[in-house]
């Protein structure tokens, strides 16, 4: 079995959580703790028993080592922890990054984690152009930052959590989801040319 076939298989069982927790949440609006558990473990033993080169560039677990696994939770943690504490993300979400910042390491977390924004950003506007809540949606915007502004000059943090009216719930997995393999389909690109 060749090195990059090898690599893709490796990065398998991170592609399959994905996509289960991703209809989880889509039916539930809820990430089962016990999967994302279960993708942490995969994901450090991948990237720390796995022999070293494994996988082809940096897109496929096996080549990383535990600290780097370690530090891919880390980051993404560090990244989605204060859209958590400003109650713009639920504790799932948060949890769901760090377990792919387990199988992609430090490196290529950032990158999974600025094409998860931009699947977040395109699915959030698709969802509210749908509903024709465009309107509500400026009106939250508008809301959120005053109230932002005089929250941060009264010291205070700003809060997301006291909008008028919410134009929807957007299971975030599914941006998780989409975000990270779009990003290694990327990857994958960059590598082959």
């Amino acid at each position: 079995m060749t090195p990059n076939l090898m690599g893709l298989l490796a990065l398998a069982p991170l592609l399959v959580l994905l996509v289960l927790i991703a209809l989880q949440d889509i039916r539930s609006h809820r990430i089962p703790n016990k999967m994302v558990l279960i993708g942490l473990i995969l994901g450090l033993c991948l990237n720390g028993l796995l022999p070293k080169g494994l996988g082809f560039n940096s897109v496929a677990p096996g080549a990383l080592g535990w600290l780097d696994a370690l530090q891919g939770i880390g980051l993404g943690l560090l990244i989605f922890l204060p859209l958590y504490w400003l109650r713009v993300m639920a504790a799932g979400d948060v949890k769901l990054m760090a377990m792919v910042g387990a199988f992609l390491g430090s490196d290529d977390v950032l990158g999974a984690l600025l094409a998860t924004f931009i699947a977040g950003g395109v699915m959030g506007l698709v969802i509210v152009v749908r509903s024709r809540q465009v309107a509500q949606l400026l009106q939250n915007m508008k809301f959120m930052l005053l109230g932002g502004m005089v929250n941060m000059n009264a010291g205070q943090l700003p809060i997301m959590s006291d909008l008028p009216m919410s134009v929807g719930k957007l299971p975030y997995a599914v941006a998780i989801a989409m975000g990270t393999l779009c990003y290694l389909v990327w990857q994958r690109i960059q590598y082959m040319q």
